[in-house]
């Protein structure tokens, strides 16, 4: 039954993003809900060992929220809007790594929703204070609304896609780095070399890039498939303004990594791990030839 007078959180779609966040709220009195419809075996057990209320169907959550979280794959950004449609009159933000294009063909389904462009600007592992940039004619309603449950939202603009576009222009330049160094370190690696050549771009890039650069290389791997949907959007965007070369071989490259790795069902640790799964990999193919 839903409490009264209290701030109601649904989240589509509950992978790392929902989880890391309905923790952080749930801790501070938000009535946190999702649904199950729809969605992944991974996701539904995440759901259901997160203490969150659930219910069964996608118009069940529209029904019982305040505000609503799209916390999708991007592929899923507007068939969800679709699903959401002219119902839904709360704050509707979607928090997907999707073009500004994207965003607003997703909006366009939900007429009587305040609708906020949201971009998560950092690693979700930091919860609550993770940086969260909004645009739009409501996100001030966003920000207002759960910033006094501790998150990190800042307002960046009015006009939806601004935050959308920034977020793009962010990964094209991140996802653009761990593509680099997943070629870079696999040839070190090849040669024997790598730790060298880890000490060495400590001395230039800090004290903190032994373990950057292997969370990038461990992540590049275990989220393959979703960062090849990002990097689709990051393209499209940048083609607006220019012929995006180096994203494009970037986005390539995402497309190209399952292929390279096998399915990987677990995080790797160590990046030695990755590019062990490689070398079986093409063993594999090779016997096959």
């Amino acid at each position: 039954m839903v409490r009264k007078n209290t701030l109601r959180v649904g989240f589509i779609g509950f992978g790392e993003v929902a989880s890391t966040l309905s923790d952080g709220l749930l801790a501070r009195g938000v009535e946190v809900l999702t649904c199950l419809e729809g969605r992944s075996q991974r996701s539904i057990e995440l759901a259901k060992s997160s203490g969150v209320d659930l219910f069964d169907s996608l118009t069940e959550l529209v029904e019982s929220s305040d505000i609503l979280l799209s916390t999708v794959v991007p592929a899923e950004a507007v068939s969800v809007a679709k699903k959401v449609g002219a119902s839904f009159e709360g704050v509707y933000v979607d928090l997907n790594n999707i073009s500004p294009g994207t965003v607003k063909e997703a909006f366009s389904h939900i007429p009587n929703g305040k609708t906020v462009d949201g971009a998560i600007m950092g690693g979700i592992k930091n919860g609550l204070g993770t940086p969260i940039i909004a645009s739009g004619e409501f996100a001030e309603n966003f920000a207002e609304l759960l910033n006094q449950y501790g998150m990190n939202i800042e307002i960046i603009g009015p006009e939806p896609g601004q935050a959308s576009g920034l977020k793009m222009l962010r990964s094209a330049y991140t996802k653009g780095v761990s593509a680099l160094l997943f070629e870079a370190f696999y040839a070190a690696y090849q040669m024997g070399v790598d730790e060298t050549l880890l000490r060495y771009l400590t001395m230039s890039e800090g004290s903190h890039f032994p373990a950057s650069a292997n969370s990038r290389l461990t992540s590049s791997t275990y989220h393959s498939q979703r960062r090849a949907q990002e990097m689709d959007e990051v393209v499209k965007f940048l083609t607006e303004y220019e012929d995006p070369l180096i994203t494009r071989a970037t986005c390539e490259f995402f497309h190209s990594l399952p292929d390279k790795t096998g399915t990987i069902e677990k995080k790797p640790a160590d990046y030695r791990d990755v590019f062990r799964k490689v070398d079986k990999k093409r063993v594999k193919v090779r016997k096959i030839q």
